[in-house]
């Protein structure tokens, strides 16, 4: 269990990162993925987009 949230919290920092990139794609922008703004600074939490990618991601290592 602890494994899995620690790969999950992995790869909410590094779609975060990647979001610009990845908002020319269409992903960081769908429903679940949450933007606000606090003190002057944006966040992004993209959870639905982190989904997305991993299930996407382990689909394709499935099937190699």
């Amino acid at each position: 269990m602890i494994r899995w949230m620690l790969v999950i919290f992995i790869a909410v920092i590094v779609f975060s990162s990647a979001l610009p990139w990845l908002e020319k794609l269409g992903l960081g922008r769908l429903p679940g993925d949450l933007r606000f703004t606090l003190f002057g600074k944006k966040f992004s939490l993209p959870f639905a987009s982190t989904v997305l990618l991993s299930t996407v991601l382990f689909l394709l290592v499935r099937l190699l």
